[in-house]
């Protein structure tokens, strides 16, 4: 829908608003509001509501459910349900909200308020893209950067009259309110495609391929089960066997764990950490370094072969990925390592440690409250339902083909998702700064 303009304007001499509306002011934050840095020790034996960073949705101002069991240590700020809270520390800058209760919220957290704007709009302003980027240049810190009240307060900011900031807020409450039901929807389609495709791979590693497709590559298909002999896994096709991780392959090992650190170079063969790893992918683009001669030499124990699986210990234990050809001779850090052999196809095992066949059984061992993770004389005990090498081959192509068909579907979502966010920070910016007038819009 497209929204008329105002009928006369002025240069505001403020780039990130350029021309606002004629009869609009232009000041600075400090001037229509104030801070209310009211620091309190946070006390344990009479706990009240607490917002942290993460209590509050990136870019919607929304508050998430407050987790009642969390109490800050130490100081924190103070807020009531006048005020609006604005995230100081990159990079939560574009985070902010109107809470409806009184509490306490991390000291990252700005407390603001005003008498002069509707709170609406006000929150909407500094939701405004061109503000979160006019404050994160002004940034500082190299670990936390962060920007501090100096800066915000001076930032200059449109002022409409109080009558057109509600109609403003009226309009944007509603406009919002429609877009984040779309994203919400959507964000669930995404959830319902990723449990089809988790129940499609664990159906098919457990049970073998469908009908139709087992024709397709030359297999007879399973008509007849038998019981595995394990109670979690239950009946699997006959002629499988269950084999233990270590009969399935020869080589299982972790990678580097004393002083990886010490190791990394500036440029070199891919260094892979548990970040670099997903589900059956491996992203070396971002990954840390070591040089040839070091992979080659005091490293070659978990020097990399095109093949081997990589299995994320700590962390996220259990997500695994096959090392591509392009990765040949590359290392790693703290992972599990599942050498290549002939007796399997590696993409097909990548595919049963992350079904909830794998997922299961690193959950028994896994260990740690911080960071979850899991030893690697547990792990060559996990046990797979085993089908022959070319059953496994055609299990293995089958779910590269279906699974792609349904992460295309969500990365279609993905894309409308982030249509519709973008479209949300426009419709906010240009309602703000007066690009449009939405007063008759807002009745």
């Amino acid at each position: 829908m497209r929204y008329p303009g105002y009928s006369a304007y002025k240069e505001s001499g403020v780039q990130w608003l350029g021309e606002v509306p004629q009869h609009w002011e232009v000041k600075r934050l400090r001037m229509t509001t104030h801070l209310n840095d009211r620091k309190v020790e946070a006390d344990e034996d009479n706990p009240v509501p607490y917002i942290g960073m993460e209590s509050i949705e990136s870019w919607t101002g929304k508050l998430l459910p407050i987790n009642p069991n969390v109490v800050p240590s130490g100081v924190a700020n103070r807020f009531n349900t006048k005020n609006t809270l604005f995230g100081k520390l990159r990079p939560y800058l574009a985070k902010a909200c109107n809470p409806d209760f009184d509490g306490l919220c991390s000291t990252e957290l700005l407390v603001i308020e005003s008498d002069d704007f509707d709170r609406r709009a006000l929150l909407y302003c500094l939701l405004a893209d061109g503000f979160i980027k006019l404050v994160d240049s002004s940034t500082y810190g190299s670990k936390m950067p962060r920007a501090n009240w100096d800066f915000i307060g001076n930032c200059l900011l449109p002022v409409p009259s109080r009558p057109e900031q509600t109609a403003i807020a009226d309009f944007l409450d509603r406009e919002t309110g429609r877009i984040d039901t779309l994203v919400r929807k959507k964000r669930r389609l995404i959830a319902l495609l990723k449990e089809r495709r988790s129940a499609l791979i664990s159906r098919t590693v457990t049970r073998g391929l469908p009908e139709d497709a087992a024709r397709e590559f030359g297999l007879e298909p399973h008509t007849r089960f038998k019981d595995s002999g394990i109670e979690w896994l239950g009946e699997v096709p006959e002629g499988w066997g269950a084999r233990r991780l270590r009969h399935i392959s020869d080589r299982v090992t972790v990678g580097v764990v004393v002083n990886p650190s010490s190791y990394v170079s500036d440029d070199g063969m891919p260094f892979l950490l548990g970040g670099d790893v997903r589900e059956f992918k491996i992203d070396g683009n971002n990954a840390k370094r070591c040089s040839a001669v070091d992979s080659d030499g005091p490293l070659w124990k978990s020097r990399l072969s095109a093949g081997d699986l990589v299995v994320v210990r700590v962390g996220y234990p259990g997500i695994a990925a096959v090392v591509p050809p392009t990765m040949e001779g590359a290392n790693c850090a703290s992972m599990m390592i599942v050498g290549k052999h002939k007796r399997f196809d590696s993409p097909w095992l990548a595919y049963l440690f992350n079904s909830q066949v794998g997922r299961d059984q690193v959950e028994i061992v896994q260990y740690g409250a911080a960071q979850k993770q899991f030893n690697i004389s547990h792990a060559v005990n996990f046990t797979f339902p085993f089908p022959s090498l070319a059953e496994q081959t055609a299990i293995s192509a089958y779910l590269d083909r279906e699974t792609a068909k349904i992460s295309q579907l969500m990365d279609k979502v993905e894309s409308a998702i982030d249509r519709l966010q973008e479209y949300r920070t426009a419709l906010i910016t240009a309602a703000v700064t007066g690009k449009i007038d939405v007063r008759d819009a807002a009745a």
